[in-house]
């Protein structure tokens, strides 16, 4: 019934275009000539749209492809056969979408398009567009309509080649974001690197330097390494009771990592994994941030089987090249949800590293870190120090704003009085539920919301933009 529809209503010369344009700039039929199909990973399309751009070398023509919604669900195939028939493609200004290609910059990048070039001579037509999962498209692709097959070879292979070695990705702090339609539809997001000095760190004596040296010292003996055969792959386990500093340690680690690819999973975009691994091989040297990963130990919501996502998590890290200077982050406030996993896939991880609650030496080194610029002596320092046994850096993160907090409302400047009356009313016994959700003494989640669930953003206040003075130890 559609098709005879479709055959009763006229047919416009207009609508021709799309075959008349084809049939012009290739020289034939262009139902003769072959479509060759390549898949593009929608985080990877921007990079796809500039290599592509360079490819026509500033000659060649951008059209774009009229019909309505249509056109969305038809291959370029489909479309010739249509067009053929029923005349309903008209050429028309390209479909564009503003993506992302850095934190404050976006792209123009070509959604629906249609590029007329030649290649040593020879025509091509290559229909570039993006993912449409709510049309069926859960992957962007091109389309390239030649008649030459060597010709498309050499053009595919270059195209693959300039994707693996040419990104806009490469050396950004990158965040893949959980989509309706599943990890083959996630979208990137770019944050600004972290800018943290070793001051605004407060852990044991070593334990920094120790993690950064596993992070990103290796990579400094990579050809020795490989050289014996060795991999550059590493996994580093932070673990400890939330508020510690686990994700500080982490920013940190971005911080200190300039011209490094940083990729950030957490929660539900977990399920990433496996394009963040690919896109980590492609981009090294990368790290790959996975925070709470305790959330996922069981969990098998996400996976593609009866297994749980933490075991596709590992599996992924075992699956990149011995060569990959690639390093994984995890981190858990709940260790012992991951340590059987980590044993039964034993070289994941070869370096686990507990940040524990701080000592009072600590304590008060936290107390000067959040106080900087306010006027409290050293001796009330380090009797509030003495006070807070058992808590965090989230905590005493809290206690200095209570302290300018109370003298504000006092409306005077804040003193010594007002941080040792902050101690007092969070120490005190009614406050013990106050102390639990700053995750003092083991309790609550690290920069977790009140139902438990990781509120580890990477928007404002995030962790690829947080600093010293709006984050945990």
């Amino acid at each position: 019934m559609v098709r005879l529809a479709q055959e009763a209503q006229p047919h416009s010369s207009r609508g021709r275009e799309l075959l008349d344009e084809l049939t012009a700039h290739l020289g034939a039929a262009p139902g003769t000539v072959p479509v060759v199909v390549e898949d593009v990973p929608s985080s990877r399309f921007v990079d796809a749209d500039i290599v592509l751009s360079s490819l026509m070398d500033g000659e060649g023509r951008l059209v774009g492809i009229g019909g309505g919604d249509q056109r969305h669900h038809l291959s370029l195939s489909d479309m010739l056969q249509q067009a053929d028939a029923y005349s309903n493609f008209p050429l028309s200004q390209p479909d564009y979408a503003n993506l992302p290609v850095g934190p404050n910059e976006q792209r123009q990048t070509v959604a629906l398009g249609l590029r007329l070039l030649h290649r040593d001579g020879v025509p091509v037509a290559l229909l570039q567009r993006k993912a449409e999962p709510g049309y069926g498209r859960q992957a962007a692709f091109i389309e390239v309509l030649c008649a030459n097959a060597v010709v498309t070879a050499g053009l595919l292979a270059e195209f693959r080649r300039r994707m693996q070695h040419e990104s806009v990705l490469k050396g950004q702090i990158l965040s893949l974001t959980m989509e309706d339609f599943g990890p083959s539809s996630a979208g990137v997001t770019f944050h600004p690197r972290p800018g943290l000095t070793v001051d605004d760190v407060i852990l044991p004596d070593g334990l920094l330097a120790r993690v950064t040296e596993h992070a990103l010292g290796i990579a400094a003996h990579r050809e020795a390494l490989v050289a014996a055969g060795q991999h550059l792959k590493r996994g580093i386990l932070l673990y400890g009771p939330p508020g510690t500093g686990k994700t500080h340690t982490v920013r940190f680690l971005l911080s200190r990592s300039e011209g490094t690819t940083a990729i950030l999973l957490s929660g539900g975009s977990l399920v990433n994994v496996g394009e963040a691994a690919r896109m980590a091989r492609a981009l090294q040297p990368s790290i790959v941030v996975l925070e709470d990963c305790d959330l996922i130990a069981e969990d098998r919501s996400f996976g593609q089987g009866p297994k749980p996502l933490l075991f596709e998590v590992l599996d992924a890290m075992d699956g990149l090249d011995a060569d990959a200077d690639v390093t994984f982050v995890l981190t858990t406030n709940r260790v012992d949800m991951l340590e059987r996993a980590l044993a039964q896939r034993p070289g994941r991880v070869d370096l686990a590293v507990e940040v524990p609650l701080p000592a009072e030496h600590e304590r008060a080194a936290l107390l000067r870190l959040y106080a900087r610029g306010l006027p409290f002596s050293a001796d009330v320092i380090g009797t509030a120090a003495g006070r807070i046994d058992g808590t965090t850096a989230s905590f005493t993160r809290e206690l200095v704003r209570r302290a300018v907090l109370g003298a504000a409302l006092q409306g005077v400047p804040v003193a010594d009085a007002h941080l040792l009356a902050a101690v007092d009313e969070l120490m005190a016994d009614s406050a013990s539920l106050t102390r639990s959700l700053l995750g003092s003494n083991g309790a609550g989640r690290e920069d977790g919301g009140p139902d438990g669930q990781p509120t580890f953003q990477y928007g404002p206040g995030g962790l690829a933009e947080g600093t010293a003075g709006d984050v945990g130890r």
